[in-house]
């Protein structure tokens, strides 16, 4: 009689190992089938077919252990042990039907890509967010380029750049690179930025980049003269020297007011700084951007001008820089026209709300009647986040998705309602 509870006991424990051992696979079952159900149909499985569904395969390998042990029909483990594999085999079958819920329908390798930053790091400038994107770490040099001067190192590692702060992070990496190979002629540079809006740059010097710009046939002369206010790379002077003008074009300018500003803008370093030899170290100053505008003064211009006139613009004295008007702009009188007849041309960024079949979901025919979108810059997988180029009105034939770029025309008002819709 004092034997029974240990027996029992005993059954009990038995019954648990066969349950947990057997219940495996039934379970695994069950959960699978729960979620690939809900997923693809939204339909709970029955919770009977999960049941039938388990004791099925558990008798399959209950009968299979009954061959080796044929008494363990007649004991109470079997009964525990059939509890445990129901047990289990609904938990997982509740598990997988969560599961299939709660998981993204529209699941693509682009979209998990598209990481966005924290809001943490979004500071909002009225209606708009922005984020000031700061270095992280050294900025590195570039693989089979040459290292960075110790001033464009010192600029690039102090510098701070504010971008939109709605753009997943590939698009924001672009924008920067494109920005930082503007501003310091960089031949290539590499950004990586964090959710925390914090950037890894590698980054290589310019290179040859004088002669790049040199257009074919001409050559690069630089004078000494009085630099115009404002000129900047890229416009068309005139030089005078006695009774010869001579055209040209603007390379580089930069005055004495330049130099200081930049000298002025250079990071500190220590007073007493001297080599081995006890020759003391100047202090770099920051390189000064080669597109950005003069404040005008005594200075030096680089020009671009045809090989027969670089004698006589090398020999002249006293040389009058003369900025050429370049007209209006077609472009702008075009745009003009469009606004005075009522029209209007809109520039938006397809928002994740505005993608529906009502809006920009539509095909380009299927568009609003008085709407017509005129091209559209794609961001596809196969570019690693990075934007396509432009494609025009009969070559649009997918559907706008979200993080597309578009430009769309029509009246006014439909035109504005058209980009609130679909905007972000």
């Amino acid at each position: 009689m004092q034997s029974l509870p240990v027996d029992l006991l005993i059954e009990v424990l038995l019954g648990l190992y066969l349950g947990l051992l057997t219940g495996i696979v039934p379970a695994f079952v069950a959960g699978s089938l729960g979620f690939l159900v809900r997923y693809f149909t939204g339909v709970t499985l029955p919770g009977f077919g999960v049941v039938v569904l388990a004791l099925s395969i558990a008798s399959v390998q209950g009968g299979l252990l009954g061959l080796v042990e044929p008494t363990i029909a007649q004991s109470p483990r079997l009964f525990i042990a059939v509890l445990i594999v129901l047990m289990l085999a609904l938990y997982a079958h509740n598990q997988g039907d969560k599961l299939g819920a709660e998981l993204p329908r529209r699941l693509s390798f682009t979209r998990l890509r598209q990481r966005t930053l924290s809001a943490d790091v979004v500071e909002l400038v009225g209606s708009v967010g922005q984020v000031t994107v700061r270095p992280t770490g050294e900025v590195r040099d570039m693989e089979g380029y040459p290292p960075l001067s110790p001033a464009l190192r010192g600029t690039l590692k102090t510098g701070s750049w504010r971008l939109p702060a709605d753009l997943p992070l590939s698009e924001l990496e672009a924008r920067l690179e494109e920005r930082l190979r503007t501003d310091h002629d960089l031949a290539d540079i590499d950004v990586a930025i964090d959710e925390r809006a914090r950037a890894t740059i590698t980054a290589a010097p310019p290179s040859g980049s004088l002669s790049r710009r040199v257009p074919a046939g001409q050559r690069a002369v630089s004078i000494a003269t009085l630099v115009p206010t404002g000129i900047a790379r890229g416009d068309e002077v005139t030089v005078r020297t006695g009774d010869r003008s001579i055209t040209g074009t603007v390379l580089s300018a930069r005055t004495d007011i330049d130099g200081d500003r930049a000298t002025a803008a250079a990071p500190e370093t220590p007073d007493e700084v001297a080599t081995d030899g006890g020759d003391a170290i100047e202090p770099a100053s920051a390189d000064a951007k080669p597109n950005a505008a003069t404040a005008g003064g005594p200075g030096r211009v680089t020009l671009a001008v045809a090989r027969r006139d670089v004698k006589p613009v090398l020999e002249g004295e006293s040389p009058r820089l003369v900025v050429r008007s370049r007209g209006t702009s077609r472009e702008f009188e075009a745009l003009a026209l469009v606004k005075r007849e009522g029209y209007a041309i809109r520039r938006c960024t397809v928002g994740a709300t505005g993608v529906d079949d009502e809006t920009a979901g539509l095909e380009t025919t299927a568009s609003p009647a008085d709407v017509t979108i005129l091209a559209v810059r794609r961001q596809g997988s196969e570019t690693s986040g990075r934007r396509h180029d432009w494609v025009f009105g009969p070559d649009i034939e997918r559907r706008l998705e979200a993080g597309d770029e578009a430009f769309v025309a029509g009246p006014d008002d439909a035109t504005e309602a058209f980009v609130e819709a679909i905007a972000r």
